[in-house]
């Protein structure tokens, strides 16, 4: 299934996009899709009510906004350096063991919302990232298990502002927390859906020029070992997010470097779980 959220910004309803592209509102399954629904096996009783209700259920018109396809989770963990010449571009070691830093889910928009250049930015940058969505609590998960816990897998622009992430000291979560920093979607595909998370092509386009360009199979750390790896420091509860970092290709890898501006066009998509698209606004 592929799950999302339609609607005006904060009054989003939970909906499913079929596999033709229509769109259906499931609002009188009753439920929405957040810490709940993934963790009572939402999607397998939302499949046993589409068996009956599907063709009951109302058509969303396609220029609906599409708003995030999940309630604000507790938490979302990045994996930072998970491509090595990502790492190579930053000028950083390819880790021996995961980066993990967070990002404020207050950043969470939808896949075509604007994203807003924080008020003082100097260097706003675009990452193009495979996101897992947590389906099962995993706490000390071994790694042959990890998968079990995956719920599904959701396209997301970790937006970064390099001189609050790099250069005001401190963890790196001045420069990713932002709002409007985190647009997610247009779907969820459950785990179903995606027969191999470690081998997705994934792309971004700057004002129509590829600038990344990439496959998951260039992981340093794969979706079991991620999913496995933060078990072992902190609970994941259901509806939680992970990203898995981003390929090279960032603005700050550019020599000069590029940054974003008003007016620019960001386009990403990861193979199986669509496209997304933000209109870069200045502060206001």
């Amino acid at each position: 299934m592929k799950l999302i959220r339609f609607g005006k910004q904060g009054e989003e309803k939970p909906g499913i996009q079929l596999e033709d592209g229509t769109r259906i509102d499931i609002a009188a399954f009753g439920e929405d899709y957040d810490e709940h629904f993934f963790g009572t096996d939402g999607t397998t009783r939302l499949g046993h009510w589409l068996e009956r209700n599907r063709d009951e259920s109302p058509i969303v018109p396609q220029n609906e906004r599409l708003g995030p396809p999940l309630v604000r989770p507790s938490k979302i963990i990045c994996v930072g350096l998970n491509y090595a010449k990502h790492a190579s571009e930053s000028g950083m070691e390819v880790p021996k063991e995961p980066v993990l830093f967070f990002k404020a889910t207050s950043a969470i928009v939808g896949p075509n919302d604007d994203v807003v250049i924080p008020k003082g930015s100097e260097k706003t940058d675009w990452e193009v990232e495979l996101a897992i969505v947590i389906g099962k609590k995993a706490s000390y998960v071994p790694l042959d298990e990890a998968l079990d816990h995956v719920a599904g897998y959701v396209l997301h622009n970790d937006y970064s502002e390099r001189a609050f992430q790099i250069e005001k000291q401190g963890q790196w979560c001045k420069g990713k927390g932002c709002d409007t920093f985190a647009p997610i979607g247009p779907f969820i595909a459950t785990a179903d859906e995606i027969k191999d998370p470690n081998a997705l092509d994934l792309w971004l386009k700057l004002n129509g020029e590829t600038l990344q360009q990439s496959n998951t199979s260039d992981f340093i750390f794969n979706v079991q070992e991620v999913v496995s790896y933060i078990s072992q420091f902190m609970t994941l509860l259901p509806g939680d997010i992970i990203s898995t970092g981003t390929p090279a290709g960032v603005g700050l890898g550019f020599d000069p470097p590029r940054y974003l501006k008003p007016g620019d066009v960001v386009e990403l998509g990861i193979e199986g779980l669509g496209t997304s698209k933000q209109e870069v606004k200045a502060y206001h």
